[in-house]
Parts: C-alpha cells; structure tokens; sequence
C-alpha cells in the first residue's frame, strides 16, 4: 500500500516533529462537476507537524485555485485561496497510531471560500459583475431621470387594464 502524504504515523514522529511538503491533484477536494465551486489545479501544501500530548498540532500554507459561480450572474471566475498562516489543532483518538490530515485541509480550505461568491470577490483577476445592478431596487432618490412623459406612460398602460371585480 502506498503512503498517503497526509497520513501522519504517530509512532514514528520524532518530538521535534517533521515538515511535510507538495501537492495533491484537485481531486483532493471531492468535488462534484456540478458543484458550483470547482477546484482547478493542485492544493499545494508546506507543513509542520508535531505532537503536544494528545493533540497534533499543523501549521503551514496551503493554497489552491478554484472556478467560484457568480450568485448574480451565474457566470464562473476564478478565485485563489491563500492560507499564509494556516493552522489546525487535532485531537488524537486514545486508540490511534496514525492520523489523516485529507478531511481537516479539505475542510478547511472550502471554508475559506466566500459563502456567497460575487464576480468582485475574485483575487486573481479584477472583474465587474455582468449583472451588477440589473436586481437591484431603486429608490425615488437615486432613480436615473427619464424622458417627460416617458415614466407617465407607464401608467397609462396599467390604467388602462381592466379593474378587478
């Protein structure tokens, strides 16, 4: 069997602890293709790792691109997650003697990502919405100025509907 590189064996970590480094492919972050977040490259990770009594105890960077869906204007941008100063503290089972870091860092990540993604909140590249302003109401105050007669006709339409009975 193949060493996973998240799986920490317990017995065998010195006390000073240990760094581990690389990247998985974005199918780390089991996504599905309709899923509105999409991963589009590796999770890149560098990371210590230690014990403090009945913890283990990660700190690092980690980072992974990923295509978010506009709440808007349905339309996919980019979005890079970035945790500079990343870390995590996890309990360790009194019955175990390896522990998998795949669910924390995965966690962790997808939470980092906007709940309620907008095209402005990229950070790889600058982007306006294409439906920036198209929901929303305007109030009488900042309502853009039409043609006389123009808002008026409006009205007529709709007075000229039958009245309800």
């Amino acid at each position: 069997m193949a060493h996973h590189p998240l799986q920490i064996d317990l017995r065998s970590l010195p006390d000073e602890g240990i760094d581990i480094s690389g990247s998985l492919p974005a199918s780390f972050f089991g996504l599905k293709p309709d899923d509105i977040v999409q991963a589009t490259g590796p999770l890149a990770y560098e990371l210590h790792v230690e014990r403090d009594d009945q913890d283990l105890i990660v700190y690092g960077t980690l980072e992974a691109p990923f295509a978010l869906t506009c709440g808007r204007c349905v339309e996919s941008f980019p979005y890079q997650v970035s945790m500079e100063s990343y870390q995590t503290e996890l309990e360790i089972p009194s019955d175990t003697s390896t522990m998998d870091l795949t669910e924390a860092l995965r966690e962790d990540m997808l939470l980092a990502l906007p709940s309620y993604p907008r095209c402005e909140d990229g950070n790889v590249e600058s982007r306006e919405c294409p439906a920036q302003g198209r929901f929303q109401s305007e109030s009488d105050d900042d309502a853009p100025s039409q043609p006389e007669g123009q808002g008026q006709a409006v009205w007529d339409v709709l007075d000229k509907l039958p009245k309800p009975r």
